[in-house]
């Protein structure tokens, strides 16, 4: 994963990851630190070389000059010293007084504070694993990150558009974000794509998912990637290119349509188990995986998951990738399943209980 001491240089970088900072500010700022040094630098050599005077009071005597506060002489100086001191403040006020003007406008326009924040989002970008990358944060990417978020699955959004960078920043400040181009290597390493286990291309346009499918699939192979698409003929090229799947949202909205009007009560329906906004029932995928006794070769009869949970196996997918819809009693479960329950949250933690037991 990219970590921010490879990062660098942050100054040329950071702008990547917060809309806020201002690139001019900071450059303004960096050459007024630059443009002191010097002054101060100059000033202590020459009160060295004129006046023989130690390093500490070089340093002491070119900054009261410089600041013209006044507080008197170390010891008398010199008519060489003297002109030197001339020269020093006709040439350094003017600089003295833009550094203040550059270092008060960098704290009050937020820039450092700015700089804190994106160094804390970096630093809690690198702990993040098993999270989700969307790209866009246009309608569908936002959807696709209110459900995740609802599903308790962590997202990092990336978007090139500091006004919805800001709008995130200011709606959900625990959100973790990017603002960069997507088709880089190096934003989406700073996403931690080797880490997550998914990632949503969800661009309005199907060009630049493409290129943001065919980066990501060449960073880590084995992500799953889900890409939107608003063509037709775009579908074949970007799982060509590596998406794992292809969602056409116009296409599945006409659908959606046309049967509200055919079949509307079923429509109703799905959607009632679906999006979960209840928790009278929930539709649930369960992947062996993530439990305990793989099943253990049993059929659903003989685990008896009907009649011990209540929860309904309405459908399962193969070790081979094959989907089986409604399983009669006698099939068997393997190590390689999953199986799609439907029910109430209490009758599919039921049914959990019973695979993990294997009896």
């Amino acid at each position: 994963m990219c970590k921010l001491s490879n990062w660098s240089p942050i100054n040329k970088k950071m702008k990547k990851v917060s809309p806020k900072i201002d690139s001019h500010t900071i450059r303004q700022a960096a050459l007024t630190v630059f443009a002191l040094f010097t002054v101060i630098n100059f000033g202590t050599i020459g009160y060295m070389l004129i006046e023989d005077y130690t390093f500490t009071q070089a340093v002491f005597m070119t900054i009261i000059t410089v600041a013209t506060v006044g507080f008197g002489y170390i010891k008398e100086l010199s008519p060489e010293g003297m002109w030197f001191s001339v020269f020093l403040i006709v040439t350094s006020i003017g600089i003295f007084a833009y550094a203040i003007s550059s270092i008060t406008q960098f704290i009050v326009n937020g820039v450092f504070s700015e700089q804190i924040k994106t160094r804390n989002m970096i630093r809690k970008i690198n702990k993040q694993k098993d999270h989700v990358i969307v790209i866009g944060y246009g309608r569908n990417g936002s959807q696709s990150v209110k459900d995740l978020i609802n599903e308790n699955i962590t997202t990092i959004i990336i978007d090139n558009d500091p006004e919805i960078i800001e709008k995130i920043a200011l709606q959900n400040p625990e959100q973790l974000y990017i603002y960069g181009d997507a088709t880089s290597d190096e934003v989406l390493k700073l996403a931690g794509i080797s880490e997550a286990r998914a990632l949503i291309a969800a661009l309005p346009d199907d060009a630049s998912n493409l290129f943001v499918v065919i980066t990501a699939h060449e960073l880590n192979p084995g992500l799953k990637i889900i890409s939107r698409a608003s063509k037709i003929n775009s579908v074949k090229k970007l799982k060509i290119a590596g998406a794992s799947n292809v969602v056409m949202p116009d296409k599945i909205g006409g659908q959606h349509m046309a049967k509200l009007i055919a079949e509307p009560d079923i429509v109703e329906f799905m959607e009632y188990i679906m999006l979960k906004s209840n928790d009278e029932v929930h539709l649930e995928e369960i992947s062996c995986n993530k439990l305990a006794n793989c099943f253990n070769n049993k059929s659903i009869s003989e685990l008896g998951i009907r009649n011990m949970s209540g929860a309904n196996i309405i459908g399962m997918k193969n070790s081979a990738g094959h989907y089986l819809f409604n399983p009669q009693p006698e099939t068997k479960l393997t190590s390689g399943d999953q199986l799609f329950a439907l029910g109430s949250p209490l009758q599919i933690e039921s049914l959990i209980r019973i695979i993990e037991r294997g009896e």
